[in-house]
């Protein structure tokens, strides 16, 4: 690789890009280091130059067709075989196959010569202005490249190029296999299996065709006249509500009885719908998997890394499965960066997690030209062709957030782009659909009620993006006012850990005002919106370890009260998805891991909010009155309900156990009550009256068992702002031993985080705890020094 003006090559493994080059010779900073960054992005003015040699058998040579098939080129290039062009490339995001036949040889170069991303935006929005995203580079919605590379409100601006995926050679004599899309009808006890392939074939050839599906326990079922039956289907189910059996299904072409080519994938055996059913409140929204409506619970997912390369197999299965450990069943595939690798579908069969997959449109108004309407068309049909045999795709989305924007006119646009929008939202992508997934689920938007600019975010249709916690500067006890049919998008920010900070910063920047940690803060004035959340909530922090502890409860907290207020309205509400689930570097956002896959507080909350069987409070006090200090005199509420949400498929019989209590945890009245909970509801308890209560002395414990006495969930609740309560020292202490530690309190303390590496995951941290003893297990890391605070240490 090197750039296009000069000589100096650098090596690079493919897949792979300028940067990781660049990185992997020593030859640049990392981009991620303070403010390098900058540096980096202007790499990216200049144009880049890949080549390889590579040999090729006599076989090759002699077959039918040759082809050279590049899985992805990043973006804008010109590719040449032996100094000959045989193509070029203009979207990131399709397969692109070039005949080279003619121009092969037994010993051949290979070049791909890669146009500057800036330059190619600057000069197509001279030439035709789109707007979209302040928070990329202008002219970004020109080019079929990752929207977020040039930029976003929790991303840098980096847009590297190269060749990013694989790159093969095919050999055709015959006939080969193109895609297999695998039709499922399902009656009671039988699953039927209708195969259609796509087949590319030379003139006037023939062949025939065999098929099977494998079972998980090994039992083949052959294809006859054109269908796999299988009786007794081991059926597919989101986590939490079954398992995740997984069949092999082979397809497979033949002349005169040699294989020309097989086609093997893994699929589950499941019906999978969006049912939009009408009833009292609006219409539903709500994922129906096998005839069983589910409460979506799960984030948003952005891409891993600017470095497209780094993204690896074990690296997504480790996010996936931590996603799984904190109790996810979905996740949101987000428009605005990339269609992920098969890998990540793979993943996400393998453990249950159904994929809301939008296509890769976001935030920008696009014009639809003939030649931009043929490219994204083709993109459609590659991504939608690679994916669909997956079991976890559970809906494909038209896009994030652009009917929403056209409707309220939140870019400039011409009545041509309003009139784009219809085509591709309305017309082009479910035609596409239509033709190539035929029996998917399809949505124009994100959010929608349904398209046609119909009151999109609607409270009582389609799903929601709800923003007044945070943009809008709303208190959290604000989610409790609405019952969102479905949530796709809620958030709030926080600051990763502090070794996270420690990857990017140098001493005098751990200041959340300082220069490098507003640089890694990509919300615009984001830093001061935490500190104002932070001063209706706790006490000043006096360190900056202590506030980045405090953010994160703040994030916690925020997400929690919206995240149980809607699984208390199950069946009004039918899904709760935050954003976000991951970050795309070091940075402050709304993440629950971080860019190096550390929990944040949220995602241990999460475990506990998502949980199968969940009890939560939906108290009454200053904080869902009124939190003026200084407000006339009132008589402040003070209340709870208490709801157990049951998100299984099985009767739930447990009982719950409430205590009015002192600071120093001691209870002042308590009682309990048998519940019986049916499978998937959610069951409200008798209020509860506290008005003898101490509004800053007093709080409520609550715990949930089953019928053997087993835990099950637990929280507590308190009738004023964090910062009033007055907190005694727990004097917490820990004990260490062989894959597990033991907290001790003396008095009441909340959110207890227990920081003993920030590499070690824990079965539970950030968790309140009356007196006495907690054990949490170590789940992963070897923990060293335990340092412990709560609450109260926030000052």
């Amino acid at each position: 690789m090197r750039r296009a003006s000069d000589g100096d090559w650098t090596a690079v493994t493919v897949p792979g890009s300028v940067y990781s080059a660049l990185l992997n010779a020593g030859k640049m900073d990392d981009p991620y280091w303070r403010d390098n960054e900058m540096k980096a992005l202007e790499l990216m003015d200049a144009d880049y130059e890949f080549s390889c040699a590579f040999s090729l058998p006599r076989e090759a040579l002699a077959s039918e067709k040759l082809l050279m098939r590049f899985e992805g080129l990043d973006t804008v290039c010109a590719v040449y075989l032996n100094g000959e062009h045989i193509g070029g490339a203009d979207n990131m995001h399709r397969i692109w196959e070039y005949n080279i036949k003619k121009a092969a040889k037994t010993d051949n170069t290979m070049t791909v010569r890669f146009s500057s991303p800036t330059k190619y935006i600057k000069e197509k929005l001279a030439e035709c202005f789109v707007e979209g995203s302040s928070d990329a580079m202008k002219g970004f919605p020109h080019i079929r490249k990752a929207h977020c590379m040039f930029g976003w409100d929790w991303g840098p601006r980096l847009p590297d190029i190269g060749i990013w995926r694989n790159v093969t050679v095919v050999s055709v004599d015959t006939a080969r296999i193109i895609s297999v899309r695998v039709a499922q009808a399902h009656s009671k006890d039988r699953a039927e299996l209708t195969l259609i392939p796509e087949i590319d074939a030379a003139p006037n050839q023939s062949w025939t065709a065999r098929a099977k599906a494998v079972s998980p326990d090994g039992r083949e079922y052959e294809m006859q006249d054109g269908k796999i039956i299988i009786d007794d289907p081991q059926l597919w189910w989101p986590r939490g509500y079954g398992g995740q059996p997984l069949y092999n299904v082979t397809y497979e072409i033949l002349q005169d009885g040699a294989s020309l080519d097989t086609w093997t994938r893994r699929i589950g055996l499941r019906t999978m719908t969006v049912s939009q059913e009408k009833d009292q409140w609006g219409s539903e929204f709500c994922h129906i998997v096998n005839s069983v409506k589910v409460f979506a619970m799960g984030a948003d997912y952005i891409p891993e890394d600017n470095i497209l390369s780094r993204v690896t197999p074990g690296r997504t299965a480790a996010l996936l499965n931590d996603a799984a450990l904190a109790n996810m069943n979905c996740i949101r595939v987000w428009g605005g960066g990339y269609y992920p690798d098969d890998f990540f579908y793979d993943t996400c069969d393998e453990l249950g997690l159904m994929v809301w997959q939008d296509f890769m449109f976001s935030c920008a108004m696009y014009e639809l030209t003939d030649a931009f309407s043929e490219n994204i068309k083709r993109e459609l049909e590659d991504n939608i062709k690679r994916l669909r045999h997956h079991a976890s795709i559970a809906l494909w989305c038209g896009n994030n957030e652009m009917e929403l924007a056209v409707k309220e006119k939140w870019y400039k646009r011409t009545h041509k782009q309003f009139s784009d929008y219809i085509c591709m939202y309305e017309f082009i992508i479910p035609e596409m659909l239509k033709k190539h997934d035929p029996d998917a689920f399809y949505w124009p938007a994100s959010p929608s009620s349904g398209g046609g600019f119909d009151k999109p975010n609607d409270d009582d249709r389609g799903d929601v993006h709800y923003w007044d916690v945070w943009h809008g500067n709303k208190p959290f006890s604000a989610y409790r006012n609405f019952h969102f049919r479905y949530v796709s998008e809620f958030g709030f920010q926080s600051f990763p850990s502090m070794k996270t900070i420690k990857a990017f910063t140098e001493p005098e920047d751990r200041n959340i005002f300082s220069y490098v940690m507003e640089k890694h803060q990509r919300n615009n004035a984001a830093n001061g919106k935490i500190m104002n959340y932070l001063a209706q909530t706790f006490l000043y922090p006096t360190s900056f370890e202590t506030l980045v502890y405090a953010s994160q409860l703040l994030q916690a907290e925020a997400i929690k009260h919206g995240a149980e207020h809607w699984r208390r309205n199950r069946g009004r509400c039918m899904g709760a998805v935050y954003w976000q689930l991951n970050d795309i570097w070091p940075v402050a956002s709304w993440s629950s891991i971080d860019y190096f896959g550390r929990w944040k507080a949220l995602h241990y909350y999460a475990k506990r909010f998502f949980a199968p069987v969940m009890l939560s409070a939906c108290e009454e006090g200053v904080i869902t009155q009124d939190t003026n200090t200084n407000a006339e005199p009132y008589t402040v509420k003070k209340s709870a309900r208490l709801s157990v949400a049951n998100e299984t498929l099985f009767t739930f019989e447990g009982v719950v156990r409430w205590a009015l209590r002192n600071a120093d945890a001691e209870i002042i009245r308590e009682g309990e009550t048998a519940v019986s909970v049916p499978a998937l509801t959610s069951l409200w308890l008798d209020e509860l009256d506290f008005a003898d209560a101490g509004l800053y002395d007093n709080y409520i414990s609550f715990e949930l068992s089953d019928n053997k006495g087993g835990y099950i969930s637990s929280g507590t609740a308190l009738f004023c702002l964090p910062k009033h309560f007055r907190f005694i020292n727990p004097a917490l202490r820990a004990e260490a031993g062989e894959g597990f530690i033991t907290v001790h309190a003396a008095a009441y303390a909340r959110s207890v985080e227990i920081d003993c590496g920030a590499d070690v995951l824990l079965e539970d941290n950030y968790f309140d705890m009356n007196a006495g003893s907690r054990t949490v297990r170590v789940l992963r890391g070897k923990p060293g020094d335990v340092m412990l605070r709560s609450v109260y240490d926030i000052r």
